[in-house]
């Protein structure tokens, strides 16, 4: 550290700033001691660091299905703002197997790790409630929670405003493919995005009908394929469909195209998370956004600041969202009829 602060022309104390980010730099000296960095092959000493201060320099991210897009490009985003802040990572799937993040906490109370991310489905499933003696954890996601801290979206707005999004474009018997009334299929995003397409829909005075709304699990592409077979099976009269994430309205798309649909023409689309895949569909797909490097750095932030003081209280980062009208909702839509 002192070779690269005398060739960036700083302090030691800077440098171990840029390193932690437990003060702020620069963006002039941070990139003067990026660059020194760089230029010297330095590679910060994790274990000389856990030796001082008792902590592994080792954070574990534990998200439900690593196979989708959308956690993909989450881990990438979280991974990237851990090292920035000079943790190495542990990745884990939780699936639905609950004795997957008691592991993780267990080894974080052992000290193996400093702290652990957690992404659970459902709360009562979580080990965030049944265990009272949490070690550093921070949760993303819907489950709402008041134990540890959390950074989330606005999942029930953002459903309500995709819905409001739906009307403007002329849609009147919007489906919701992610979230129907089965408690056993339910997880807290699925709840609260239903309760968003409800409230969407009651604002616009339309009555919401349980014919409509389909949820299958694992939420992937499949799943989009077979909620679309689902309500033409039903023969309902739908002329918007939204998808609560883009992987399900991806498969949607697909299986719409095979039974003759067109998008937009006949069904409007709209899915939800703005995974790259939305921008390369047929049409492109119309989607609730968010800003996901934002998330990240604010998740990290959390579980540092957690790490370094266990008394402080606990908080809630809720990340703006955004409705990114593209091709798949770009028209006056003129539905699907029974029996077609």
């Amino acid at each position: 550290m002192k070779d690269v602060a005398a060739l960036a022309g700083v302090s030691a104390k800077t440098v171990s700033n840029v390193l932690t980010g437990t003060a702020a730099v620069r963006p002039q000296t941070q990139q003067r001691v990026e660059s020194a960095m760089r230029e010297l092959d330095f590679v910060p000493n994790l274990s000389a660091r856990g030796l001082r201060n008792g902590r592994s320099g080792v954070i574990a991210i534990a998200l439900p299905d690593l196979a989708t897009a959308f956690s993909a490009e989450m881990l990438h985003h979280l991974v990237d703002a851990a090292h920035q802040r000079g943790y190495a990572v542990q990745i884990e799937e939780t699936a639905l197997e609950p004795e997957r993040e008691r592991d993780l906490v267990s080894r974080a109370r052992q000290h193996l790790v400093d702290g652990v991310v957690l992404n659970p489905i459902r709360i009562e499933d979580s080990v965030v409630d049944r265990d009272e003696r949490l070690p550093p954890v921070v949760l993303i996601g819907e489950v709402e929670q008041h134990v540890t801290d959390r950074v989330l979206v606005d999942s029930r707005g953002g459903a309500r405003d995709a819905v409001a999004h739906l009307v403007a474009r002329g849609a009147r018997r919007i489906a919701a493919i992610g979230g129907d009334d089965q408690p056993e299929l339910a997880t807290a995003t699925s709840r609260l995005r239903l309760a968003g397409v409800r409230d969407g829909l009651a604002a616009a005075g339309l009555e919401h009908d349980r014919r409509r709304e389909v949820n299958l699990l694992p939420w992937n592409m499949e799943a989009g394929a077979l909620g679309v077979r689902t309500l033409l099976d039903r023969g309902v009269e739908v002329d918007a469909l939204l998808c609560f994430t883009d992987s399900i309205a991806v498969g949607a798309l697909h299986e719409l195209a095979r039974a003759g649909i067109r998008v937009p023409e006949d069904v409007l689309v709209c899915g939800f998370d703005d995974i790259e895949q939305s921008r390369f569909t047929t049409p492109q797909l119309t989607t609730v956004s968010f800003d996901r490097n934002e998330f990240a750095r604010a998740t990290i932030a959390l579980l540092e600041e957690r790490i370094a003081a266990r008394d402080v209280p606990v908080r809630a980062v809720a990340i703006e969202h955004r409705v990114v009208a593209r091709a798949s909702t770009d028209a006056v839509p003129r539905g699907v009829s029974p029996g077609r």
